[in-house]
């Protein structure tokens, strides 16, 4: 059957918006102008694939490995700039983006953390990532520290300029606190500790109003121990004064030790150092 001259306009418009190799719903086609009987047709002509109920894709060109199709970067660029799904890569994957935890990429089978409103069909999709969907509890619905980040991923179509859009991510200093938000049941303290040896460009100031904005006192508190830790340069220019740390102990892990400061209980290695400390039914005492 020839391509009707109503299908022409309406299958550039549609290739127009859709790169090569990128996602969209049906229910995106759908509002394109699209019904289930021409829908149907493209994909019976190559114009759409389908990638899970729901989903489909734009074939690469035949001269092109498909093996692109398999990276997490493309189904969130394509809910990010094409079908304008309201979320953000987070935690130590958007460190991990910003450069600053790149040694510790866990490459195939990764868990890619992301935050915000996300379709379900995201965890289903057969490619060599799992997608781990959070709510914006941290921060409320305040957007600060969310920016955009160029991807690691190289495009294999040089003449697609829209695979070089960037990712919407956090910025280190609103991922660092997302990723200490996962401890102690989804990230370890010696896995952060060496995120944080790499931290010495974080901006004093919008870490403060970030530690403002933040709604987990357990976050607040673990970040200045990490901070006073590592003690870069940024550490003198924050004012803990001016943090809320609530009230009371916070018990975090089972065996910690209590710290001095922050009163939260930690691994035995990470108190301060001081010959003072001994330990007293799990409490430090001074």
């Amino acid at each position: 059957m020839p391509v009707t001259h109503q299908r022409k306009p309406r299958l550039k418009s549609l290739l127009d918006k859709v790169p090569p190799g990128f996602m969209v719903e049906s229910s995106w086609l759908m509002n394109q102008g699209l019904d289930p009987k021409s829908l149907h047709d493209y994909v019976a002509r190559g114009w759409l694939e389908r990638v899970i109920r729901g989903v489909y894709r734009r074939p690469l060109p035949e001269n092109v490995l498909d093996s692109a199709t398999d990276s997490w970067e493309i189904p969130l660029l394509s809910l990010q700039w094409i079908m304008n799904y309201d979320l953000h890569l987070g935690g130590v994957n958007s460190l991990d983006l910003h450069g600053f935890s790149h040694y510790l990429r866990l490459g195939n089978n990764a868990r890619i953390h992301v935050y915000g409103n996300a379709p379900r069909w995201l965890r289903r999709l057969p490619i060599p990532a799992e997608f781990v969907v959070h709510q914006r509890t941290l921060f409320g619905d305040d957007p600060i520290g969310c920016g955009e980040a160029n991807s690691i991923f190289q495009s294999p179509v040089p003449v697609s300029n829209v695979w070089s859009w960037p990712i919407k991510a956090s910025v280190p200093e609103r991922a660092i606190l997302e990723a200490l938000d996962r401890i102690p049941h989804h990230a370890s303290f010696d896995y952060i500790d060496k995120i944080f040896e790499n931290l010495t460009l974080l901006r004093p100031q919008l870490m403060m109003t970030l530690l403002a904005a933040c709604q987990s006192i357990k976050v607040r508190r673990l970040f200045f121990v990490f901070a006073d830790r590592h003690g870069h340069a940024w550490r003198k220019r924050l004012n803990a004064s001016l943090i809320d740390f609530g009230s009371g102990p916070r018990a975090l892990i089972k065996g910690g030790k209590i710290h001095p400061d922050y009163r939260i209980y930690v691994p035995k290695e990470y108190l301060p150092t001081s010959e003072k400390t001994k330990f007293l039914d799990g409490q430090s005492v001074y």
